[in-house]
């Protein structure tokens, strides 16, 4: 008996120095929408795997430095990108990720926010958001997919794009909700998964569903990927059912299997 449990400890031992040995720091150039989640499930799959997950946040699109396509463009190193699916569709084209990388993660949509402790107005159907639009004194988007949507779409939808064209500002880089906090502005439009996470605002809801537009997050490893079996694996393990709760308690939908890119 003693034998056993002495070959057994000395087996587990040498397995944490085999795990510990192989461990990587695997980075993750990642957008808004899906960071709270990985962050989320980032310490679990360390404590599974040893490896540390390196999160490196960024827009998906636009101008400034930090975002994904421009960082990669001036060579900044990533084992895996989790941006919204367009995006990354570029990155696809011009050869910057590895082909059959690619893994469907979960869909994201848009919602609003007022800083904490300011009426709470009613976006609950297509007339009530038109008019609380109209008497807010200031609105802010995101530069991302969804502030696109809300500058270029939603607000031809409503008949207000004149109406509002000289209050409603985009915000880049930063968290919409971050700046309504700071009183900046009165409301503020993002995917519901980055408005969450802000202290020092109300989350209203979702914008209705008759203009509700719907993100799509993916992920893929990098073609320069210096652990690419590592980033496949936590794609891997983010698209897995066991993920799927703590996605969903972010403010995302998540993708079951068979799901197609959007």
């Amino acid at each position: 008996m003693k034998r056993t449990y002495r070959y057994t400890a000395s087996a587990l031992v040498l397995t944490l120095l085999s795990v510990n040995a192989c461990a990587q720091d695997v980075k993750v150039m990642i957008s808004g929408g899906f960071k709270a989640a990985l962050e989320k499930l980032a310490p679990e799959y360390e404590r599974q795997t040893g490896d540390k997950i390196v999160i490196i946040p960024g827009p998906s699109m636009g101008a400034t430095p930090q975002a994904i396509p421009n960082r990669l463009a001036r060579g900044e190193k990533a084992d895996v990108v989790i941006m919204v699916g367009d995006a990354l569709e570029k990155l696809e084209k011009a050869s910057q990720t590895q082909p059959g990388s690619r893994t469907e993660l979960a869909d994201s949509p848009v919602g609003m926010v007022v800083k904490k402790g300011a009426d709470v107005p009613d976006i609950s159907s297509e007339a009530s958001l038109r008019n609380t639009l109209l008497q807010a004194s200031s609105i802010a988007y995101s530069d991302s997919a969804s502030g696109r949507y809300v500058s270029q779409a939603l607000f031809k939808k409503l008949g207000i794009e004149k109406d509002v064209a000289g209050k409603a500002t985009m915000v880049e880089r930063i968290p919409v909700a971050s700046e309504v906090a700071k009183g900046k502005y009165a409301v503020g439009f993002q995917q519901v998964s980055e408005l969450l996470p802000v202290q020092g605002v109300t989350f209203i809801g979702k914008i209705p569903d008759n203009l509700q537009y719907i993100t799509r997050f993916a992920g893929a490893v990098t073609r320069h990927a210096e652990h690419p079996a590592e980033g496949k694996a936590l794609l891997t393990y983010l698209a897995s059912p066991p993920s799927r709760a703590v996605i969903q308690g972010t403010g995302m939908i998540p993708v079951t299997s068979g799901d197609t890119a959007r």
